[in-house]
């Protein structure tokens, strides 16, 4: 049975997706983006204890080689995620897709859907696919919250329980993507056109930070990219401020957006023919 690295489930979120949702965040990312706002669920835990030396509750320890976390130990002071400088955290629980439902099934009759996050959900490919049948079968909307990297066109069977992916485009071009993340953007932009091609494009995610990144053109990118696609389906486009919280080290000296910069944003993909523009 598939078991996949968990970093938290959220009963209740009304800000990943649609109404009223479960949202469950995988831990460990391929990308490293310099303004990543949680930082702690892009690697695995090392082992290396120094967070076991810190826990100001005892709630974790050493066996076997491995940082053990006692979840009814912990006061949730995060002391330990302060403490790790390897971009990890020991709170994380190998879960199988029915381990992670029976979290879920409590919320039935308050939530629309589910998303999966991260970290980077698609690394755990598998894994989602089981639990979004699972969501499915009970009546549950699913989506999927990527930044891209994964080639969809590979897992049709995971297209075909997920009803929309919301996808992170994070930069206009090679140079500034390899800049941001350490990664291509080659297969983001792959999957941008393929998935609105195949209907199963949700919303358009951008961070938005002046001075460093070209929003302008990366939202001309975007809207190149979609122009056959934008007529028939009306595609969110969220463009997101950037923020300083949990960011780490230096980039936390990033320039913030004012308004009318988020505005000006706004009115440059209204020209690119996006019609459901959220500014968050």
């Amino acid at each position: 049975m598939n078991k996949a690295p968990v970093n938290k489930i959220i009963p209740s979120s009304v800000v990943d997706g649609p109404g009223n949702r479960t949202a469950v965040f995988f831990q460990s990312c391929n990308f490293d983006c310099r303004y990543c706002h949680n930082p702690e669920t892009i690697h695995l835990c090392t082992g290396c204890g120094a967070c076991v030396k810190t826990c100001p509750a005892g709630a974790l320890s050493f066996a076997e080689g491995k940082v053990v976390w006692n979840e009814e130990k912990c006061c949730g002071c995060d002391t330990c995620i302060r403490t790790c400088t390897n971009n990890a955290s020991p709170k994380v629980k190998y879960m199988s897709a029915p381990e992670i439902w029976r979290k879920i099934e409590g919320s039935l009759p308050f939530i629309r859907g589910i998303t999966v996050s991260g970290g980077e959900c698609t690394l755990q490919a598998e894994t989602v696919r089981e639990l979004f049948a699972i969501a499915k079968a009970h009546g549950l909307g699913t989506l999927l919250d990527s930044n891209g990297s994964y080639d969809f066109r590979n897992h049709p069977e995971l297209l075909e329980v997920c009803d929309g992916v919301m996808l992170d485009v994070k930069a206009d071009c090679e140079e500034r993507h390899r800049w941001l993340t350490g990664c291509s953007i080659k297969p983001v932009l792959d999957n941008l056109e393929y998935l609105a091609s195949v209907n199963k494009l949700e919303e358009i995610r951008t961070v938005c930070i002046p001075d460093s990144l070209d929003s302008k053109k990366t939202i001309d990118t975007v809207g190149e990219i979609l122009k056959p696609y934008l007529e028939k389906k009306d595609i969110r486009y969220k463009l997101i401020k950037y923020r300083h919280f949990g960011v780490r080290g230096k980039y936390q000296n990033f320039k913030e957006p004012a308004e009318q910069y988020m505005l000006d944003l706004k009115k440059h993909a209204e020209s690119r023919g996006f019609r459901n523009i959220v500014i968050i």
